[in-house]
């Protein structure tokens, strides 16, 4: 049988295949290490990271809904220092490759000192510019919402990032293309996509929302056919490495990314249903690609465009 080689590259980084668990459903994989051996993944993304700790928002901040999830976890992490003095080293014993650092800011100089504070640790291999915060100095305003402000962040933390920068960009906007662009032209290495929808549920009994935040981000497999066209639009839009997300949970899902324009895939509330997930499908990806008669993932990539 031909060798198969599921291997890609983002910005210089080799990963052994293109499956990556998404920010804030893995956490810096400590509890996932203990059921498999995380090596096998391409890289992952670890929990969203901001310059000063965050408890995040009031309980609750979860809740089911139909084909997947609503949260308003709100950023709960213990820091920019504390994930260098701590977690990353942690991390380290049993996570031999480069991770993706996912970091958040509420304002410009946030962004800029967390970025240039993590670009410093040799595990770090591209960082991953969550800019779907709302702009405090913006009045609120997501930074991801508006082209300019979306290039002027992806600007700032490419003159001061070491490692490759990746704008995490959110679907909540008119024009998902337009953003991308911009932060194209801004110098972004790359682009992940896509945050969670904006949802919320409401209690019948007590007549109010089920989230204490009131809204949530939706995820799960019903965001999917979303995210699909999402990552094909972008992918016609701009030159650079696209990374997809949104409902993935299945082999034959990371392949439609990948036709669709994604270089790799990240996998995200399939983690919280199933801590296998991931796993499994790495596992799956050869037998679909035999199925296909593919011998490269990377003769995928944005085949589904070829006219």
């Amino acid at each position: 049988m031909e060798q198969l080689d599921l291997s890609v590259a983002l910005s210089g980084v080799q990963l052994k295949n293109p499956v990556i668990p998404a920010s804030g459903c893995f956490g810096y994989g400590e509890e996932f290490h203990a059921l498999y051996d995380l090596n096998i993944l391409g890289s992952f993304s670890f929990k969203g990271t901001t310059l000063h700790p965050r408890y995040g928002n009031a309980l609750p901040r979860v809740a089911e809904t139909a084909g997947g999830m609503l949260n308003a976890v709100g950023l709960q992490n213990p820091g920019v220092e504390a994930v260098l003095a701590r977690e990353l080293p942690r991390l380290g014993e049993y996570f031999h490759q480069p991770v993706i650092a996912n970091i958040s800011g509420f304002t410009l100089e946030e962004y800029v000192t967390c970025c240039e504070r993590i670009s410093e640790s040799a595990q770090v291999g591209i960082i991953e510019l969550n800019i779907s915060c709302p702009n405090v100095h913006g009045g609120g305003l997501a930074f991801g919402a508006d082209p300019t402000c979306a290039a002027t962040v992806t600007a700032a933390c490419k003159k001061v990032s070491a490692k490759p920068i990746y704008v995490k960009l959110s679907p909540n906007v008119t024009d998902i293309a337009q953003i991308a662009r911009a932060c194209e032209a801004a110098g972004a290495d790359g682009l992940s996509l896509i945050n969670t929808l904006l949802g919320m549920r409401l209690d019948l009994r007590r007549r109010k929302p089920v989230l204490a935040n009131t809204t949530g981000g939706l995820s799960g497999p019903a965001v999917f056919p979303v995210a699909l066209r999402m990552v094909w639009q972008v992918f016609e839009a701009v030159k650079i490495p696209v990374i997809g997300m949104g409902g993935v949970s299945s082999a034959r899902d990371v392949l439609e990314m990948m036709l669709a324009g994604a270089t790799a895939v990240q996998v995200g509330a399939a983690n919280l249903i199933n801590p296998y997930a991931c796993k499994e499908i790495i596992e799956a990806l050869p037998g679909e690609m035999a199925a296909l008669g593919v011998a490269s993932l990377g003769e995928l990539i944005g085949a589904g465009h070829e006219k």
